[in-house]
C-alpha cells in the first residue's frame, strides 16, 4: 500500500497515475474499472458530458454506449453516486430489482451482455457543490457478487482508502475532459486575466497585439464551451488547466 501511495503522490499526469491505479485494483480482482468526475455539475443534474473526465480500461464496445450515448444517466448505481458517499455493493441491484425503472433495467441488460455483473461503486466526498466523482470496480465475469462481498469484508477499507488517495490526486492534476486542451498561449493569457490585467496589458507583457490576445481568449472560450472570459477562467481553474507547474503542460 505504501508503494502505491508513493507512486500516486509522485504522479504528475493522468497518463501516469491511471495505469498505477488499474494495476492496484486488479490485485483485488477488479480487472475492469471506470472513473468519472465533473466539476461543472448543474443543480440536480450531472451537467454536460463534454465536461466529464472519464478514465476506464473497459472495452470501447461497452464504454462508448455507456458514456458517450448516455446510458450512465440510467445506471441503477447512479442513485448511490448522487445521494451518498462511500462504497456500495452491487448486491443492491438484485435486492431491489422490482424497484428499478424500465431505463435502469435496460442498463442492467446492457451490463449483462458485456459481463458487467459483480462489483462495487464508490461515490467520493464532494469537494465543491458542483463537483461529483465516482469509481466503478468490476470483477471478472467468472466471480459472483457473493465472492466479491466476502473479499470486500476483509479488504474493503484498504480498497476504499486507495481509491480515495487516487481521487484526491486526480483533483490536483490538469485535465481536459472531452474537449481539446488549452494551448500554452491560451493558458498564459488566462493567467494574466486572473491577475487582473487588461487585454492591452497582456499584449505588452506577452509581446502580442491586443487583437492577438483577443483571439487567444476567444479560441479558449470556444474550447471550454463558455460565453465569457470570466466563465472560462473559472472553468480552466476548476480543471487545473492554468497556473501549472513547469512540466505538467508537456
Amino acid at each position: 500500500m505504501l508503494d502505491y501511495v508513493d507512486a500516486v503522490v509522485s504522479a504528475r499526469t493522468m497518463e501516469t497515475i491511471w495505469p498505477i491505479h488499474c494495476e492496484a485494483m486488479a490485485k483485488f480482482g477488479f480487472n475492469r474499472i471506470m472513473y468519472g468526475m465533473t466539476r461543472s455539475r448543474n443543480p440536480g443534474a450531472l451537467g454536460s458530458r463534454e465536461d466529464f473526465l472519464v478514465l476506464t480500461n473497459l472495452e470501447e464496445s461497452y464504454a462508448e454506449p455507456f458514456v458517450d450515448k448516455g446510458l450512465y444517466k440510467h445506471a441503477p448505481m447512479m442513485r448511490h453516486v448522487l445521494h451518498n458517499t462511500g462504497a456500495a455493493s452491487w448486491a443492491w441491484l438484485s435486492q431491489n430489482a422490482s424497484k428499478l425503472t424500465p431505463e435502469e433495467k435496460a442498463v442492467m441488460r446492457f451490463n449483462a451482455e458485456h459481463n458487467v455483473k459483480a462489483g462495487y461503486t464508490i461515490s467520493f466526498l464532494q469537494i465543491t457543490p458542483r463537483t461529483i466523482a465516482a469509481m466503478a470496480l468490476i470483477a471478472d465475469e467468472s466471480v459472483s457478487q457473493e465472492a466479491v462481498d466476502a473479499m470486500w469484508e476483509n479488504r474493503g477499507r484498504e480498497i476504499l482508502a486507495l481509491n480515495n488517495v487516487f481521487h484526491l490526486k486526480v483533483t490536483q492534476l490538469p485535465y481536459t475532459a472531452a474537449r481539446k486542451t488549452l494551448t500554452k498561449r491560451q493558458r498564459e493569457t488566462f493567467e494574466w486575466v486572473g491577475e487582473g490585467k487588461t487585454t492591452q496589458d497582456i499584449g505588452i507583457i506577452m509581446g502580442l497585439t491586443p487583437a492577438t490576445v483577443e483571439k487567444h481568449l476567444r479560441l479558449a472560450r470556444e474550447a471550454l464551451d463558455v460565453e465569457t472570459t470570466a466563465q472560462a477562467v473559472v472553468k480552466a481553474s476548476f480543471q487545473n488547466q492554468i497556473f501549472l507547474v513547469d512540466g505538467l503542460d508537456a
